[in-house]
């Protein structure tokens, strides 16, 4: 269990929050709010609390390694590069601040743009009931050091900005920062927001107590990067089904050929223990019986149908087939709980979203009849946004890295210091 802002008298006490507002931006402009509105709940409710004042802190990018990249491309270019400039265009988080103060309908004050240090006269000559933004907290080494004193010194500065600390920013959950767990040694209190609450609601039972048939559809690229979710998924599910370019890892590991598609070599031995263990353990692995191929990879690329778990040579397998869509649906018709990441075939490209806009179908159809549905990764994320079903879904998860991490069993630092 973690402690919530329900179970916490707020009443006068000074607010120090992480939210996720690492939203992408452009020219300066917010370009996808999904995550600051995920967090308008949590800070209304504080607000009726009558709370003295409400600090909301949130990275923003990765200012250092994206400025980096972007002079060397300069540089390779011919270019000029202004740092300072590039900074205030893509990291600043003040256009962030303006955009919540309109969604929130309420003065958002900005801190200022000399970073997160030395604040505390700032914040409390606000009136009370205010709400301050202050700056990047990236725009400060510390808070991502490797060194527990480092992020200690930004820690302390940040927790005497409240009495009570609030951590909403599930996305970040899974990093060990200044200002997303070093914090909470600092502060006598705390908890957890609304969306950490249902983060943790929805994704912690899948890997504990889930309600049985558990179905996870695990997709994506590689076989590397979803090796530990796998292997946690299979203590509970009764199907696993993988899709997407990793399904080619395991069915060349089973010897089918797989023409030009998308194969982790390395991972062959892999891909043949975890299809032992799903054996040992009488979980069903699901993988594609018919496919749709193409040349090259493009979305103007011709779709060709497979009618085989073979691929011709001149193909790569780039989404699945009826065949294998009727099976998902047998599947997915048996189970009380569904988790799904990643898509099962190239989705982006119109030609070849067929298959992961069924799945999407599927794992909506079983979330009215009763089933629990999650669905965590960015890309699945972004499908089932595509596909306009994110509603009929039971969670919806924003946390990319952070959930996968969850499902994994592991404990994520940013949730246990509000246990």
């Amino acid at each position: 269990m973690i402690m919530t802002i329900k179970s916490v008298n707020l009443k006068g006490k000074r607010i120090i929050m992480r939210v996720d507002f690492n939203v992408p931006m452009k020219d300066g402009a917010v370009q996808d709010d999904t995550r600051i509105m995920a967090a308008l709940p949590t800070i209304r409710y504080i607000l009726d609390q009558g709370v003295k004042s409400l600090t909301l802190m949130s990275h923003l990018g990765d200012p250092s390694k994206d400025a980096k990249k972007a002079r060397e491309k300069a540089e390779k270019d011919g270019k000029s590069f202004d740092e300072a400039a590039y900074i205030r265009g893509k990291h600043r988080i003040a256009p962030v601040a303006a955009y919540l103060e309109k969604k929130l309908g309420k003065p958002v004050i900005f801190a200022g743009e000399d970073g997160c240090y030395g604040k505390k006269a700032f914040i409390e000559g606000q009136p009370e009931g205010s709400v301050i933004m202050l700056e990047n907290t990236r725009f400060h080494k510390e808070e991502t050091s490797k060194e527990a004193s480092d992020r200690d010194k930004l820690a302390k500065e940040l927790a005497s900005y409240g009495d009570i600390f609030v951590n909403d920013a599930f996305g970040t959950a899974h990093r060990d920062h200044a200002s997303t767990a070093s914090i909470a040694k600092f502060v006598p209190v705390s908890a957890a927001g609304f969306l950490m609450e249902k983060e943790v609601q929805f994704l912690e039972p899948i890997v504990t107590n889930p309600a049985k048939p558990l179905a996870a559809i695990i997709g994506g690229a590689k076989v590397s990067s979803k090796i530990a979710v796998l292997e946690s998924l299979l203590k509970n599910a009764g199907a696993l089904v993988i899709g997407g370019g990793m399904a080619y890892t395991f069915l060349k590991a089973q010897g089918y050929k797989v023409g030009k598609s998308l194969v982790e070599d390395d991972q062959l031995d892999t891909a043949r223990k975890i299809l032992e263990t799903a054996k040992s353990v009488r979980a069903e692995i699901v993988l594609p019986v018919d496919q749709v191929g193409a040349e090259t990879f493009d979305a103007a690329a011709k779709p060709v149908p497979v009618d085989s778990q073979d691929l011709p040579d001149n193909l790569m397998g780039l989404d699945v087939g009826p065949k294998t869509i009727a099976r998902y649906k047998e599947v997915l018709a048996r189970a009380k709980t569904i988790v799904w990441n990643g898509p099962v075939g190239v989705f982006e490209f119109d030609a070849f979203a067929k298959g992961t806009e069924e799945v999407a179908k599927l794992v909506a159809e079983a979330t009215g009849r009763g089933a629990v549905t999650v669905v965590g990764g960015g890309d699945s994320v972004a499908a089932v946004n595509k596909f306009n079903l994110a509603s009929r879904m039971s969670h919806v998860s924003t946390g990319g890295g952070a959930s996968l991490e969850l499902l994994e069993g592991k404990k994520l630092p940013g949730i246990e210091v509000c246990r």
